[in-house]
């Protein structure tokens, strides 16, 4: 993102199939970035959980659902970003 915005330097972005999913998944970022003395600038949507998003200043963290996922298409709109295909090890 940093060649294309000076908002930030990453985007991340994923998925959940529901609202305890995507709570789940927050929580757990939360906990395990924590742990690692990163400490979040602020979350929105959590209550919600349709769009929840972590700011941690350089990287900001969207969790969707599928529908909302699609109908923002954050992917489409900042397309002149590079993209960085991450793959898990589990």
């Amino acid at each position: 993102m940093r060649e294309v915005t000076f908002i930030t330097d990453f985007f991340v972005i994923c998925s959940g199939s529901n609202k305890r999913q995507l709570q789940s998944i927050a929580r757990d970022i939360e906990l395990k970035l924590h742990s690692y003395g990163i400490h979040m600038v602020g979350m929105e949507g959590y209550e919600d959980a349709l769009w929840i998003l972590m700011d941690y200043g350089d990287v900001i963290i969207h969790l969707f659902d599928k529908e909302k996922r699609r109908f923002y298409d954050l992917e489409l709109l900042w397309g002149d970003a590079p993209k960085i295909h991450w793959k898990s090890n589990a």
